[in-house]
């Protein structure tokens, strides 16, 4: 099994977006990938709550996710929408920040709305409340395909171990983690942080990524550190796509799941323990 991550730059313009991740789809499949894996909020990249609202639609008309899938079928191809900005009809108006995994007859064959937000404040200039705008969903995903378990994640999930390890104890051989992450944070913490989770799971973690200076109409630009990464059941970097646009690929072999479960079977040896006093 073939997998291409893609790195692109999504502005606040679906339709922009959109033909960017199409063009994608058409160049990873040409070059031999059987599964696809965009980045989160392929579709919608705003800082502007004002932009969001006019661009964003809700899921059953959505035309990223319609025109998405209907390419994957066409293509024949699994594909993992790293994740949708959509409506919700929730009462305070917050989105959902929802990733797809979609099979190649173009059926949704699961999804999974991200659960951690990234409420943070880098430095005196650089603060994020996802949680304002975004509403975070409540429940961890695992899809069977024919080339492995997977578990679906997005973004800030990544800092929270716990999930990946019930994915990987639940039988997830392969860890998508799409992501729009902050230069800062990237710099210092992402390449390690999805090393981590796979040693720590024995699974290979697939992590598309946004990158690059984020085109606005309204509101302020976003800059996203790129280096979309996809990394080996032992924790070793297998391809990187540095901070520019672009594909990069990599073969997925399940015996490399169970190797290195077999040197090191730790997913199998929790303990319980009492909390500290």
């Amino acid at each position: 099994m073939r997998a291409a991550l893609v790195q692109m730059t999504s502005g606040d313009d679906p339709a922009d977006n959109l033909r960017q991740a199409r063009g994608y789809l058409r160049e990873a499949t040409a070059g031999g990938a059987d599964f696809v894996l965009t980045p989160e909020v392929t579709n919608c990249l705003s800082a502007s709550c004002a932009v969001q609202e006019r661009a964003l639609q809700r899921q059953d008309a959505d035309p990223t996710l319609a025109a998405l899938r209907a390419e994957a079928a066409e293509l024949g191809i699994w594909l993992l929408i790293g994740s949708l900005a959509l409506k919700t009809d929730d009462p305070d108006g917050r989105f959902a920040n929802r990733s797809f995994l979609i099979a190649p007859d173009g059926g949704i064959a699961a999804w999974y709305d991200k659960i951690h937000m990234f409420d943070v404040q880098i430095s005196e200039t650089e603060t994020y409340r996802e949680s304002d705008g975004y509403r975070p969903g409540d429940r961890a995903v695992l899809a069977q395909t024919p080339f492995g378990a997977v578990g679906l994640s997005v973004c800030y999930d990544l800092r929270f171990a716990h999930l990946y390890r019930g994915l990987a104890q639940a039988g997830a051989e392969i860890l998508t983690v799409p992501a729009a992450f902050s230069p800062v944070t990237g710099a210092a913490h992402w390449e390690p942080l999805l090393r981590a989770r796979a040693i720590e799971t024995g699974c290979y973690v697939l992590a598309p990524a946004q990158c690059g200076l984020h085109p606005a109409s309204e509101g302020r630009a976003r800059r996203t550190h790129g280096h979309a990464l996809a990394v080996s059941p032992w924790g070793e970097v297998l391809a990187d796509a540095g901070a520019a646009p672009g594909i990069v690929y990599v073969d997925l072999n399940r015996q490399e799941v169970a190797r290195a479960r077999a040197r090191v079977p730790s997913i199998t040896h929790d303990r319980p323990f009492a909390p500290p006093a």
